[in-house]
């Protein structure tokens, strides 16, 4: 449905927006991700085509944002953070105007506008001036305008920001709903919401893609560190013993507790399974086990190490190396066929010195020809 090619937008010398590669496909709700300022509303305006890309493309159902703009475009509905609303409008007479704007059929026109008045919940605002409306309403008609022309493709910017409680609610439900007929991407920087709206999840920061995919594969992924949380009636020394005997243990650390109890923080190799020999040691020794769970990262856990400063400085250090490479390679290649291109340059300028050795010897041969014929006419 929608293509993102090595997208990358330059403002000077600093990227808003670097190499950012995904596909989106139909009927599923994609997040956006990200701090404010990680390139989640640059990316959408190069998608929409509000702004061009420095580098890069972008398809949307086979049209090229910019090469065939008018046909991709319709494929699209675009909430931006701020609705572009006329506050002098009715609701009504608001989206009359959208529909002329996106050439929806007259035929076709008051159909749209009552389904979507009726989908977004304002058929009852519709002789209201916009500029009297509550904000969540007024997201509301922003979020219709849309969906006229019945786009493939909606895109929504930060749609719940600065609404109340309620008014979130309300707007999470309509996504859930837009689900069911189209393709919806949202940008935002809090977590639940994309964790609880959205079927794939994009994690951006600094314009960089930084993870991708369900919220359940990220936590998979990304979210077990293999910690164990142990609390055990017994002595701190037997179960130290315990502890250093059981393999794939890398560290622990083991201090008393109340009632004669232990606590235990056990940290493991990634591959290692070590709850059911625990079991069995402990309760060889008589040591009952009061608590024992695994400790992994949360979805917030992960989103705050893979936007942290010094996990994407990282990552711009390993793309400036990775760019280094391959300056240093094209500088090699361009090198050797520099020096191809010599020799070949040097074994053409050996030819035309045979060429024209031969071409001399040819004409030194008629020379002396023509020499041997004025004798004789002489002699005669």
């Amino acid at each position: 449905m929608i293509r993102v090619s090595n997208l990358s937008k330059k403002y000077g010398d600093h990227y808003a927006v670097k190499n950012l590669s995904f596909e989106i496909d139909k009927g599923k709700v994609y997040g956006f991700l990200g701090p404010n300022g990680a390139g989640k509303s640059t990316t959408m305006n190069i998608m929409t085509g509000y702004i061009a890309a420095t580098e890069g493309d972008v398809e949307i159902d086979g049209h090229d944002i910019l090469k065939d703009a008018e046909e991709a475009k319709k494929c699209i509905g675009y909430l931006p953070e701020i609705p572009p609303l006329y506050q002098d409008m009715t609701v009504r007479e608001y989206l009359d105007f959208v529909t002329e704007l996106k050439k929806v059929d007259k035929k076709e026109r008051k159909n749209q506008v009552e389904e979507v008045m009726k989908k977004t919940f304002i058929t009852d605002m519709q002789k209201r001036l916009i500029k009297n409306l509550s904000k969540g309403y007024k997201q509301r008609v922003g979020l219709a305008q849309a969906m006229i022309g019945n786009p493939d493709v909606i895109i929504l910017d930060e749609p719940t920001v600065g609404l109340d409680p309620k008014q979130i609610i309300e707007i999470r439900e309509l996504i859930r709903e837009l689900k069911k007929d189209h393709t919806v991407i949202l940008s935002s920087h809090i977590l639940s919401e994309v964790a609880e709206v959205c079927d794939e999840i994009m994690i951006i920061a600094k314009g960089r893609m930084v993870a991708s995919g369900t919220a359940e594969s990220l936590l998979n992924e990304l979210g077990s560190n293999n910690t164990i949380e142990l609390t055990a009636k017994g002595s701190k020394k037997e179960v130290t013993e315990i502890l250093k005997s059981i393999n794939g243990i890398k560290s622990c650390t083991v201090d008393n507790a109340s009632g004669g109890c232990v606590e235990c923080f056990i940290s493991c190799n990634s591959d290692a399974e070590i709850r059911d020999d625990l079991n069995k040691k402990l309760a060889s020794k008589n040591i009952s086990i009061y608590r024992l769970v695994n400790d992994s990262k949360s979805l917030e856990d992960i989103f705050l190490e893979l936007t942290d400063d010094a996990y994407v400085e990282k990552i711009e250090k390993e793309e400036s190396e990775k760019e280094e490479k391959e300056k240093a390679l094209k500088a090699k290649q361009k090198k050797a066929k520099k020096s191809i291109a010599e020799e070949i340059v040097e074994e053409l300028k050996d030819d035309e010195t045979v060429e024209e050795t031969e071409e001399s010897k040819e004409e030194t041969q008629k020379e002396a020809a023509d020499d041997n014929e004025n004798i004789n006419k002489e002699e005669e």
